[in-house]
């Protein structure tokens, strides 16, 4: 009888949990922010109100709600969709990231990106009030938004970049995409942030660079065209004023020249 008041309760349990808790929290930090927050939570108290109603042993109740969550599977997919998405997505860059540790040829994998064209081009850009978004690739490809801009595979300078984001230039209107020291494309259609709680007072832009960003781990690079001020985005996070000093520090850092 004694031992039916003990629980038994090993280290796999303890994992287990945490596991658990660390994968609730994750799902918590992706739907953060978006309309999706209150359906996670929704259908989180439906659970935890079904395993309630079973030890309670109300039969009716306990069967609806089995019912609802044997065929939410299914509805999960369709409401998450692009949550779902998201989540992978984050555990392939982890996959990669955790790669590029592991691999003793990491310091060739370098990326060789002139940082002062860029830093120079903003900093002009800046003075002359011309909006300007810049995606730095790492190692996501970014394939399919490439496809959506053109093309131009050139050597990044300033002159270049300046002149693509020209207010009169045809393909001032969207992303810089740049990879290693070239500009492989110009007016590319970005991701927008879904987030709800996005600051109201921020346009476009910064909400295109926090949402390429929330699923990549490329470095969006923003120049406001009301303000002249600098920001960035990193993991879907957005930071904004920013001295241009910093952000060169941030791509030095980042880039690993």
């Amino acid at each position: 009888m004694t031992n039916l008041l003990f629980i038994n309760f090993g280290i796999s349990d303890i994992i287990d949990i945490l596991f658990v808790a660390y994968l609730i929290y994750t799902i918590y930090k992706l739907v953060k922010g978006t309309v999706a927050i209150n359906i996670f939570i929704g259908l989180v108290s439906i659970y935890f109100i079904w395993k309630l109603v079973g030890v309670l042993q109300m039969r009716m109740l306990s069967e609806i709600l089995g019912q609802f969550i044997s065929v939410g599977v299914i509805a999960l997919i369709i409401v998450f969709q692009q949550e779902i998405r998201s989540f992978l997505l984050m555990l392939g860059r982890i996959g990669s990231d955790s790669s590029e540790y592991l691999s003793f040829l990491n310091k060739k994998n370098s990326i060789n990106t002139d940082i002062d064209c860029i830093i120079a081009s903003m900093i002009n850009m800046s003075e002359n009030l011309t909006g300007a978004l810049i995606v730095i690739k790492k190692v996501n490809e970014l394939s399919e938004i490439i496809t959506t801009g053109q093309k131009i595979d050139a050597i990044i300078s300033s002159a270049l970049i300046e002149s693509i984001f020209y207010k009169n230039n045809p393909l001032h209107d969207g992303a810089l995409i740049v990879k290693d020291n070239k500009i492989e494309a110009a007016r590319c259609v970005l991701p927008v942030s879904k987030r709800v709680d996005f600051p109201a007072d921020y346009g476009l832009r910064h909400r295109a660079a926090a949402g390429l960003t929330q699923n990549t781990d490329a470095i969006c690079l923003i120049v406001s065209e009301q303000t002249g001020e600098f920001a960035y985005s990193k993991n879907g996070e957005l930071f904004t004023k920013i001295p241009i000093n910093e952000i060169k520090s941030l791509l030095l850092h980042e880039l690993k020249n």
